[in-house]
């Protein structure tokens, strides 16, 4: 294992009797980086964390983390790590202090160091005003941001965060990746899952999108936008009659449609000739547009692009062959 890769996952298989949830993933995260993996509900994410946090074993394939195997090693891994679920899971009688202190004790550090490591993280995360009411009267955010204060008690290498925001505000959501961001800045490896498709955007280095159990695409952010396309022409027609006649004449290049707005978007390849062509094929059908707009392609688009469409493997040929990008 190269001492830059963190975690790396070679075809790993899960099934729970006829169902199989993980067909063969492979996954190579690098130190000290943010990486996403993205999918829809039921597509193995959570199912892969818990194999690399040692939770549950896999049918087939390898996984190291921090260097240790997790099939042979799950004690040293678990040394290594540091999980946060879906679900805050601290104690809501006691307070955030006594959460983190107790917490402390429990990883064996001396009673020094388990208030001073309170300390440090109360102030971190921006919970010392609240420190010693209940957390029962804490607000989603502020539990969210307890619970993850608790999985760094340790400061380990490697932090699984599993849906860390889900059901959060979206200002509690942006102090979360706040948070998450600094983290990275002293070393930590953070593996994300989420369903937030701008979380993964604004956070993530790299991203494995994964769908039925298998990675169907990897790279930066930007390298799956541009997977999908270089940009988008966003076509507004003028009126009902216009917009039924353009979604007929382009068929699956329609790639976006909106029929309140009367807007239908083509995949283009960002070219001054292809946006032309788009506009050539407009005029030759004799459409009223109201509006012309070019958009760059979202994390919205990857996800619609490559999960859960049967129809994604041929829709950049239909593009090609309707409207001769």
């Amino acid at each position: 294992m190269n001492d830059d890769v963190v975690i790396e996952a070679t075809g790993v298989e899960k099934s729970y009797g006829r169902v199989r949830v993980l067909t063969g993933v492979d996954l190579r995260v690098e130190k000290g980086t943010i990486f996403s993996l993205l999918g829809p509900n039921g597509a193995g994410k959570t199912t892969m964390v818990r194999i690399l946090a040692t939770l549950i074993k896999a049918d087939a394939g390898s996984v190291l983390v921090a260097g240790h195997d997790v099939a042979r090693n799950p004690v040293r891994v678990r040394r290594s790590i540091s999980l946060t679920g879906q679900y805050a899971a601290v104690d809501e009688l006691l307070t955030g202090e006594e959460n983190l202190r107790m917490m402390g004790r429990l990883y064996h550090l001396g009673r020094k160091a388990a208030w001073r490591r309170t300390d440090e993280l109360l102030e971190a995360f921006d919970l010392v005003k609240a420190s010693r009411r209940p957390v029962k009267t804490y607000s989603g955010g502020m539990r969210r941001r307890l619970d993850l204060a608790v999985s760094l008690m340790t400061r380990p290498p490697v932090l699984f965060l599993d849906e860390p925001t889900t059901g959060l505000d979206p200002r509690s959501r942006q102090a979360m990746w706040d948070v998450v961001r600094d983290l990275t800045v002293t070393g930590t490896t953070i593996l994300l899952t989420t369903q937030y498709l701008e979380e993964a955007d604004r956070l993530a280095d790299r991203i494995a999108v994964i769908d039925h159990g298998k990675v169907v695409a990897q790279g930066t952010p930007d390298e799956l936008k541009r997977q999908v396309a270089s940009e988008y022409v966003e076509l507004v027609l003028d009126d009902g009659e216009n917009y039924d006649r353009a979604l007929r004449g382009l068929g699956a290049a329609a790639v976006h449609t909106d029929p309140q707005l009367r807007s239908v978007s083509v995949a283009s390849d960002g070219s001054p000739g292809g946006f032309r062509r788009i506009l050539e094929w407009v005029e030759g059908q004799g459409l009223a547009v109201t509006r012309v707009r070019v958009k760059s392609p979202s994390m919205d688009d990857v996800f619609l692009a490559l999960t859960d469409n049967p129809d994604k493997s041929t829709r950049s040929d239909s593009v090609s062959r309707k409207v001769g990008i």
